[in-house]
């Protein structure tokens, strides 16, 4: 074995795969460059580096969940005046993640909430957190079957373990007492452990009746309110103004 074969067999051992795998691709840089021993092993060890750091932003971003991919730059903010891009670009540097703080937007249907929620919780997987994407009704489902389904085990026992978690669209279907009771148990497990993002097309005024139950309702607000920033969108709905470009002769 020469010692190309050798290094690369101790590089496996290591586990350093992409080391491994570019080291004949890095010798030859080096060569070409004429580059010192330090230089070369920096540029080695930082393209392992680079790589898993890569990997690992991949399982974040599969582990999310997110329906879809938005960024803030796609954001019509133009349309959307009852939020600024000063006012998101604030957000970004996730220290409210750090403070296990909410945001909460509020506001009709097409306004951008969820396109938010994603944009926002995307770049917070870039930026290494880990973040659980789940719309309400999909939330429900999983809490009601947690003791006896492993699928919806494995997926509570992911959103308990994630730095940011985004339920969306709290509002769109009434859910029953036994389901505020869950509901309520978990906010109650995430409070002050985990931050939130949750998007609602109905006013807090609204979600006693929405839950069923005034009390677990209070209960759940308190939590969810105490330590955040809403936001409240208003407007036209930007999916209906797009349909309608597209209509119109």
């Amino acid at each position: 074995m020469n010692k190309v074969d050798e290094t690369r067999a101790y590089l496996r051992s290591l586990n350093l795969s992409w080391c491994r795998d570019n080291l004949d691709q890095a010798l030859q840089n080096a060569t070409s460059a004429d580059i010192s021993y330090m230089d070369f092993l920096n540029q080695l060890l930082q393209g392992e580096i680079n790589y898993r750091e890569k990997r690992s932003e991949e399982r974040r971003m599969k582990m999310a969940g997110f329906p879809f991919i938005k960024t803030i730059d796609e954001f019509d903010f133009a349309f959307q005046r009852s939020i600024t891009r000063k006012q998101v670009n604030q957000l970004l540097d996730m220290q409210w993640i750090e403070k296990f703080y909410n945001l909460i937007f509020l506001g009709p249907p097409g306004v951008g909430k969820s396109h938010l929620a994603v944009a926002i919780g995307l770049e917070a997987v870039k930026k290494g957190y880990k973040v659980s994407f789940i719309n309400m009704d999909d939330l429900i489902k999983h809490l009601k079957l947690e003791t006896t389904s492993t699928r919806s085990r494995q997926r509570m026992k992911r959103i308990m373990a994630s730095d940011l978690v985004v339920i969306d669209e709290i509002g769109f279907v009434p859910i029953t007492r036994q389901e505020a009771n869950l509901f309520f148990q978990l906010i109650s497990s995430l409070y002050e452990q985990t931050a939130l993002i949750i998007t609602s097309n109905k006013g807090f005024e609204d979600w006693a009746e929405l839950m069923g139950d005034p009390v677990i309702t209070t209960a759940i607000l308190d939590r969810i309110a105490h330590h955040s920033e809403i936001f409240n969108l208003t407007g036209d709905s930007y999916r209906l103004k797009h349909r309608d470009s597209i209509l119109r002769p």
